[in-house]
């Protein structure tokens, strides 16, 4: 019993220092979205075509699980930097059968989103910042964007709603 629990321990001690690590890299922890915003987000993806959609920073996978469940049709994508929030998603993804699911354990600022119809994102102010100056750099047009707490800067939302919870987070709803 005593080797379960050191080898329990390590892999432990192992994931949070990889966390933290990638944290200070990004700027920012991994935070999962609650059900409610969730709901909200999908909710705004209503009615958005049938391209592909990108989740940015997609952490312990729980709002593009849900949009790959809602649209199994469509391609939906993930990037993630953070190692053990990376795998953690890609287990609920093996596990759900999720064939239109991909994740990336890749910098969205390195990716290619020139195909993409929705962006998803729960960043911070300043990956909206980076968000931003990429949108502007690869001239992307014709995309939806979803984002939860933190406002795309310059930019006028389409429409903003206040999830049902304590915080009344804002979601907010750009289109481009």
């Amino acid at each position: 019993m005593l080797i379960i629990e050191i080898i329990f321990i390590v892999f432990t001690l192992i994931a949070a220092v990889s966390i933290v690590i990638t944290s200070m890299k990004t700027g920012i922890s991994p935070s999962p979205s609650s059900g409610k915003t969730v709901r909200v987000i999908v909710e705004a993806t209503e009615n958005s075509g049938t391209g592909p959609m990108v989740d940015l920073g997609s952490g312990w996978g729980t709002l593009v699980v849900a949009l790959a469940k809602k649209y199994p049709h469509r391609q939906v994508t993930g990037y993630e930097l953070s190692l053990v929030p990376w795998l953690f998603s890609s287990i609920r993804k093996y596990v759900s059968g999720l064939d239109n699911l991909i994740l990336n354990r890749l910098d969205f600022m390195d990716a290619d989103l020139s195909d993409v119809s929705v962006l998803t994102c729960y960043l911070f102010p300043g990956g909206m910042v980076s968000l931003k100056d990429k949108l502007g750099r690869d001239n992307l047009s014709d995309v939806i964007i979803v984002s939860s707490t933190f406002a795309l800067p310059e930019s006028n939302p389409v429409k903003v709603v206040r999830v049902k919870d304590i915080y009344r987070t804002p979601i907010y709803l750009y289109r481009r």
